[in-house]
Order: C-alpha cells, then sequence, then structure tokens
C-alpha cells in the first residue's frame, strides 16, 4: 500500500501534498511525473509509477506549485508546464462525457426533452444535463418539474455537440442521469471538475436547480 494511502470506513484516503490534509480519495487529484520530470494528471489514478495527491480545486493545485510540492512529493526535480490547469480540465471533461456515453449503453440516461420531461414526472434523478448554448425557454419548461423534487443537480458545462458526440447524436440539449453505479462515477468526476471551471454558466439563473 502507498504510503500516503490509508483506509477509512469503507473508502481509501490519501494525503494532498498541498495542504498535508487526509481526505478522501474521490476529493483527489492523482499526478505522476513522465521519465523527462514533467508533472501529468492522471483522472483515472491508473498510470503506473509513484504518483502523488492534490486536492481536486484550481487553488489546491495552485498552492502546490507555488509550494514546491510536486518536487517533495516525487522526491525529485519536476517541470510544471505553463498549460497544467488547462490540461487538467481538458482530461476531466473528457472523463465526464465518457461517464455519459458508458451510461447511454447502459440505459442510465435519458435523452430529449419530451423524455426527460416523462422521466422527472416519475423519478427524480441523480443530475440534469443541460447544453451550455441551449435555449432558455427549453431549460425553463423543465425547471418546475426539477423543483418539485426539490431541485436536482445540473450541469451545462458542455455544448449540445460535445453531449450529442458522447451519446451518439448529432445534438442533445436536455437529459437526466438516473441514479446508479455509473451515476455515482459521474458525480465523482463532475465534483472534480467543479474544482476548477463552473458547472452552469455565469449568466443562467443563480436559483437554476
Amino acid at each position: 500500500m502507498d504510503k500516503s494511502e490509508r483506509r477509512e470506513g469503507a473508502g481509501r484516503v490519501r494525503r494532498c501534498i498541498a495542504s498535508g490534509q487526509t481526505l478522501p480519495e474521490i476529493e483527489l487529484l492523482r499526478f505522476v511525473a513522465c521519465p523527462g520530470g514533467w508533472v501529468l494528471p492522471d483522472p483515472a489514478a491508473k498510470a503506473p509509477g509513484r504518483g502523488v495527491w492534490v486536492g481536486a480545486s484550481l487553488a489546491a493545485v495552485e498552492q502546490a506549485i507555488k509550494k514546491k510540492a510536486f518536487a517533495r512529493g516525487f522526491k525529485r526535480e519536476v517541470k510544471i508546464a505553463e498549460d497544467l490547469i488547462e490540461t487538467i480540465v481538458l482530461g476531466l471533461r473528457r472523463r465526464c462525457l465518457d461517464h455519459l456515453s458508458f451510461a447511454r449503453k447502459a440505459g442510465s440516461i435519458v435523452l430529449g426533452n419530451d423524455m426527460v420531461r416523462a422521466s422527472l414526472v416519475t423519478q427524480k434523478p441523480a443530475w440534469r444535463l443541460e447544453a451550455s448554448d441551449g435555449a432558455a425557454d427549453g431549460r425553463k419548461k423543465l425547471d418546475g418539474l426539477c423543483l418539485a423534487w426539490g431541485g436536482v443537480p445540473t450541469v451545462g458545462c458542455f455544448t449540445g455537440v460535445e453531449m450529442g458526440m458522447a451519446l451518439g447524436r448529432d445534438v442533445v440539449v436536455h437529459a437526466v442521469l438516473l441514479p446508479g453505479r455509473l451515476a455515482d462515477s459521474w458525480t465523482a468526476d463532475i465534483r472534480r471538475l467543479a474544482g476548477f471551471v463552473p458547472l452552469v454558466p455565469d449568466d443562467w439563473p443563480k436559483d437554476c436547480p
């Protein structure tokens, strides 16, 4: 077992090299260093070799860089690319879209305004997905159904084309992710992504469910 790893209850915890805190693994991001010494994010936490863990937020990664915590964690000199944050965001976005693709194949996601509306009448989804470039009127027509469940966590940081590519359509504007194992995996990565970028556009209503 890695020295940074402990078990707490049913889940694994790791030490964040930026803060020194021991946190659940789902609240952290793993990083590795390539043979050339460049620090690379490992969102899947599967890359071989020594890894270090940092809180899944922009502030934590910036703190790790400022404190030179990566060099101490890897116990050698390392290099930080100027676009490290962008690389982290791209990797997390890719993982989240991959989760949606898996959910489609498993029948765990509902697509399209009419189907989403029908689904919201009968059950509370784990997540609601709205295309960042979708029309506000289309979202508003579903808002009431979501509020009837006390609100539904909403993601609006992917375009309709991005969601469509993940879900086997040209464009997807409205979708809901149903509760289950795949939703749990999505939740872990979308919350990591939320540490770096807003999950809904700034110009959406602040009380958007």
